[in-house]
């Protein structure tokens, strides 16, 4: 199941299933959803401390115009793994990832005093993103009403637009994948439904983070 330390209980089939119905740059190979799979399926079980996809944040809150101070890892200290897989070899057969394959890599960064959390997603059919819609909805702090307008929204975007929520503090950016599936990167900075970052600099930065796995 989709899970994160922070953000509570993990989405469930039922969930997705509802909303359905309403990382590598540089020299790295393009995203694919059959690389990513293969990168879950190589991380450890209880997740590692190093972000297996190629994300430069301090290069991204740059290009964003964030002049503070970033890198990996949570900035409250280890409460747990800062990088964990799910999906792949391990989907949990009740899962989302049961209903449409596919693989998550979720990485923690921070910038500042606040965690970035940076979620890549890739399944075989759409809407990628609408898997991890509870995501969005706790560290967001929306409605469910909201929330199915928001993620109907991100899915309608074109690839490499960042849709940001109401509150500002989370992006979903569509992204273009090598090959068959739907992919989605989205991000998470700061407390529910707040963050010390303008919404403008935290859509630019989900936009600087998904072109450096595009």
């Amino acid at each position: 199941m989709i899970h994160r330390r922070r953000y509570g209980p993990a989405i469930t089939a039922v969930t997705a299933a509802a909303l359905l119905a309403a990382c590598q740059s540089g020299g790295a190979p393009p995203l694919s959803l059959s690389g990513l799979t293969k990168t879950v399926d190589g991380m450890a079980p209880d997740g590692t401390d190093t972000c297996p996809l190629s994300y430069d944040i301090a290069k991204a809150a740059k290009t964003a115009g964030v002049d503070t101070a970033a890198g990996p890892g949570s900035v409250k200290g280890a409460d747990g793994p800062a990088v964990t897989g799910e999906g792949g070899k391990r989907a949990e057969l009740e899962g989302p990832f049961a209903q449409n394959p596919g693989a998550l890599v979720s990485c923690t960064f921070h910038i500042g005093t606040e965690d970035v959390d940076v979620h890549t997603i890739a399944t075989r059919k759409p809407q990628a993103s609408a898997t991890l819609a509870p995501l969005v909805q706790q560290q967001a702090g929306m409605s469910f009403d909201d929330l199915i307008a928001y993620m109907k929204k991100a899915d309608e975007a074109k690839a490499g637009e960042p849709v940001l929520t109401g509150s500002g503090n989370v992006a979903t950016v569509r992204l273009k994948l090598d090959g068959e599936g739907d992919a989605a990167l989205l991000i998470g900075i700061g407390k529910s439904g707040g963050s010390s970052l303008e919404p403008a600099r935290v859509g630019a930065l989900a936009e600087a983070l998904a072109r450096q796995v595009q």
